[in-house]
């Protein structure tokens, strides 16, 4: 009697462990829907963090550098791939936005990647925005950073201002439109698929 409780114990106790291990598999393994480009010190700790999650608590995969990179990741390769595995990408524009290598990598990368891109200015217009000219920069970095900046500065987005403005709004706003494009990406993908060609 006591040998079967203990087995049946140590076989609960494995089958959770594996279950466990098998969501942590998925969650690692599953690509992210959602990019959040972002400077640290203006938003990380309002309206990217969120705006984070909220997208979660909607059944979305979000992508917020401190939520999903852990230690002994790579850093390029962790944001590299997650940019092109999104299906969308937030840049969240603030005063010191642009003065991060980080942000206007990634802000680069996802317009190179034809991602669709809603940005939100917070704190800042769209004509306060200007590359800086950092010496540590390559020509080609500043040439590529700069004209990601004016794309960004072209596309209709959200403005916060947070001294005025109503936080819950924003994020709210922002997660309808986001929750809004990935539906229209997603009937997109369905048309595309439903008009090939079926081989003969």
């Amino acid at each position: 009697m006591q040998r079967n409780v203990a087995t049946s114990f140590f076989q609960r106790r494995f089958f959770s462990q594996q279950k466990r291990t098998q969501m942590l598999a998925r969650r690692v393994v599953e690509p992210c829907d959602v990019f959040l480009n972002h400077r640290c010190m203006d938003t990380k700790k309002t309206v990217a963090t969120l705006l984070y999650d909220h997208l979660r608590r909607h059944g979305f995969r979000p992508f917020l550098d401190n939520k999903n990179m852990k230690p002994g990741d790579k850093l390029f390769d962790k944001i590299n791939r997650a940019v092109m595995e999104c299906k969308i990408g937030v840049a969240v524009l603030s005063p010191h936005y642009t003065d991060s290598y980080f942000c206007l990598h990634e802000l680069a990368l996802l317009l190179a990647c034809n991602k669709k891109l809603i940005p939100i200015f917070c704190d800042v217009k769209p004509s306060q925005l200007r590359v800086v000219n950092n010496p540590k920069w390559s020509h080609d970095e500043l040439r590529r950073f700069r004209w990601a900046l004016d794309e960004v500065k072209s596309t209709v987005g959200l403005t916060f201002n947070s001294s005025k403005g109503n936080l819950s709004e924003i994020v709210n706003s922002a997660s309808d439109i986001i929750i809004g494009s990935m539906i229209e990406l997603e009937n997109e993908e369905r048309m595309q698929i439903k008009n090939l060609p079926i081989p003969v």
